[in-house]
């Protein structure tokens, strides 16, 4: 009991520090609104939101599915889509809002101060979440939180979360992965 309340103790292996996914893509999620470019074509150039539904719809383009796919897909499948009507359509797609699909957000739930979903980011860190979601409550036990690790079969790691925001060790820090839970408990005083 006496360790337990001294410091750091979990049931968890401690999470690796780092966590990157080689060459993850961005995929779009409803939310998302993107910036749709056809090149010679201003008036069939907009930004339109993705719907809950997943889908986007456009000039001379009803519906279309945008949720998870990456931008190039979609820009394939606008051009196609637009191939029936236009010649040889060029077509970008930019995302300038960011979502992302619910598989791939990091949930923070627990006693942070603004527990809540974020969009996956590159090199995302558990620092990165600490700061989106206005650190820990005064309840708060910390280094008794633990990451679930849905790419991993819902593995459990523990981390240190009072060591890097109460204390500044960066040792403590860790990459995130998308789909992650970071579930921060209530301490006990």
């Amino acid at each position: 009991m006496i360790s337990a309340c001294a410091g750091f103790s979990s049931t968890y292996p401690a999470a690796p520090a780092i966590a990157a996914t080689p060459g993850y893509n961005y995929i779009v999620g409803a939310g998302d609104t993107l910036n749709i470019i056809v090149w010679r074509n201003p008036e069939l150039s907009m930004s339109v939101p993705v719907r809950p539904d997943g889908k986007v719809s456009t000039p001379l383009v009803d519906e279309l599915v945008a949720q998870g796919k990456t931008s190039v897909e979609i820009a394939r499948d606008v051009e196609k889509a637009l191939s029936k009507l236009v010649r040889d359509p060029v077509v970008t797609i930019i995302v300038t809002s960011f979502v992302g699909p619910y598989s791939e957000q990091i949930r923070v739930i627990g006693e942070a101060a603004r527990p809540q979903s974020l969009p996956y980011k590159q090199k995302m860190t558990v620092l990165d979440v600490m700061i989106a979601v206005g650190g820990l409550t005064d309840f708060a036990d910390g280094n008794g939180a633990s990451i679930t690790r849905a790419s991993e079969g819902d593995k459990r790691y523990s981390v240190r979360l009072k060591d890097l925001v109460k204390r500044g060790d960066i040792s403590a820090n860790v990459e995130m992965k998308p789909g992650d839970i970071l579930i921060i408990p209530q301490g006990w005083f």
